[in-house]
């Protein structure tokens, strides 16, 4: 009979800190996403011109490095507007509608998701018959549709990108919950006297509450690129307030002339999408057990 070696502590203690190390690219990443919270967070305060100030003797002026002067680092669009102070201002707006809009989406779909997999019955064939209605019908169309018939307002706009994906959190909801309900611990608790309500939010949320944040880092880029296009279309952010996709939507027209006014914002809308990406694929393996 031969017994299983184990392995020494040294190699032990190896083996953990592996696990705990953090890849240099999400630390890029991380490092990526807190410049821009911080930039949304403090635009305000940061923001060296005001965005909406017209200089048609500046007009076009190109960045620092490129022939520009230093008092318009990025330089400045069609108007004379400085594009530092118009991309600080649309890294807020895009960042506040991606946060609203994943927020609501995922408080939504986890309530629809719990509310089938508690009643059961009709109640859960009708939930699922709207996910799978939201899971085939595009999603442009559906928001064309809306912003055609109730009109444009940001309120109304992030919380039409909030149902973009929120099917995905109620399978989610739904599923998870289910499997706690089989494993008793709920069902047991509930006999006790507690309220169903309690039940799901001490008891069987914080349990999938892991899974449900890996998905909301997925959906997050997505939300970005949707509003970005929405805005390029000119159907997202209205003016006088700008957003990433509303700005490369403005340089599309000045493309062979002055190239910066569409290609910076593109810029910070990959850069916000892949890192995001980056640290939802890290979370994911982090929080997943079965990825251990």
């Amino acid at each position: 009979m031969m017994l299983q070696r184990t392995p020494p502590d040294h190699l032990r203690v190896k083996a953990k800190k592996d696990r705990k190390k953090t890849p240099l690219l999400v630390c890029v990443a991380l490092a990526c996403l807190a410049l821009l919270v911080a930039t949304a967070v403090l635009a305000n305060v940061i923001i060296p011109f005001d965005p909406a100030a017209i200089d048609l003797l500046a007009r076009l002026s190109p960045p620092v490095g490129l022939g520009g002067t230093a008092a318009h680092p990025l330089g400045t669009d069609e108007l004379g507007r400085d594009m530092l102070s118009r991309l600080i201002l649309s890294i807020q707006m895009s960042v506040l509608i991606a946060l609203g809009a994943t927020f609501l989406g995922a408080v939504l779909g986890t309530v629809l998701g719990f509310l089938a997999a508690h009643f059961r019955g009709w109640t859960e064939h009708v939930i699922l018959a709207l996910v799978d209605f939201q899971a085939t019908v595009p999603f442009l169309i559906l928001a064309l549709a809306v912003l055609a018939f109730i009109g444009n307002s940001l309120p109304v706009f992030i919380c039409l990108l909030a149902l973009h994906g929120w099917e995905r959190y109620a399978r989610i909801a739904r599923g998870l919950a289910i499997s706690a309900n089989a494993q008793g611990y709920a069902g047991a608790v509930e006999q006790l006297g507690a309220h169903p309500v309690q039940v799901y939010w001490r008891h069987i949320l914080p349990n999938v509450a892991a899974t449900l944040i890996v998905s909301m880092t997925i959906s997050f880029p997505e939300i970005i690129l949707i509003e970005s296009g929405l805005s390029f279309l000119g159907l997202g952010v209205q003016p006088p307030s700008t957003s990433l996709g509303a700005m490369v939507g403005y340089g599309r027209d000045y493309l062979t002339q002055a190239p910066w006014i569409l290609v910076i914002p593109s810029f910070v809308i990959s850069l916000m999408a892949l890192s995001i990406s980056l640290v939802g694929d890290w979370m994911r393996d982090r929080l997943d057990g079965s990825q251990r």
